[in-house]
C-alpha cells in the first residue's frame, strides 16, 4: 500500500478520534482546527517509521497526545483537558457509577471539570485516552508506561476525584 493510500485509511478511520482528542486539550475551535492540522502533520511525518509493534489506532493516539501536548506548549501544568457535558465514557472516571453526563448539574459538572484540570499532564493524559474508551494496555501502550502502572494510576486518579467531588452527585456508597 503506498504511503498516500495507508495515510488516507488511517484518516478515514481515526478524524473522529483525531478530533475529540484536539477538543480536550483546546477550547477554541480555531485551535483546535490547527492542531487537528499539526497532528495529520505529524502522522505524515511518522508514518514511514510506524514499525506495528502496536495497532494503529493506539499509535495514531500516542502521536494525537503528544502533538496535542507539544501544541499546547508552554506550561504543561496550566494546560486545561476540556470535557464535554456529552462524552459517553464520562462516568467511567468514576467506576460504574449509574449516572447519564447530561443529568449532571452544571455547578457540579465545572466542579469536576476544575478537578481535571488540576491534574498532573500525564494524569490528564490518562483520564482523556479513558474517556475514549480505550483499555488500560491501550493506554499502557501510548503513554509509555506499564499497564499495571496504568491500572494503578487511574485508580488512584479516581479515587482522588471520589474524594474530592463527595457530596454531588458523585457520591460513592
Amino acid at each position: 500500500m503506498k504511503k498516500e493510500e495507508q495515510f488516507n485509511q488511517i484518516l478515514s478511520e481515526n478524524s473522529n478520534r483525531i478530533q475529540r482528542i484536539c477538543c480536550y486539550y483546546n477550547s477554541n475551535a480555531e485551535d483546535q482546527k490547527d492542531m487537528y492540522q499539526e497532528v495529520l502533520v505529524n502522522i505524515w511525518k511518522s508514518l514511514d517509521n510506524f514499525r506495528g509493534d502496536s495497532a494503529i489506532s493506539t499509535w495514531v493516539y500516542r502521536v494525537a497526545v503528544n502533538t496535542s501536548l507539544s501544541f499546547t506548549g508552554k506550561s504543561y501544568k496550566q494546560m486545561k483537558l476540556i470535557v464535554n457535558t456529552d462524552t459517553q465514557n464520562l462516568n467511567s472516571i468514576l467506576d460504574d457509577e449509574e449516572f447519564e453526563a447530561k443529568q449532571i448539574e452544571e455547578e457540579q459538572f465545572n466542579q469536576l471539570q476544575t478537578e481535571l484540570n488540576m491534574l498532573s499532564v500525564i494524569d490528564k493524559a490518562l483520564i482523556s485516552l479513558m474517556l475514549e474508551g480505550l483499555n488500560m494496555k491501550e493506554i499502557a501502550n501510548i503513554i509509555g508506561i506499564s499497564e499495571s502502572n496504568t491500572k494503578v494510576k487511574i485508580h488512584r486518579i479516581k479515587e482522588q476525584l471520589k474524594t474530592k467531588l463527595a457530596g454531588g452527585v458523585y457520591e460513592l456508597k
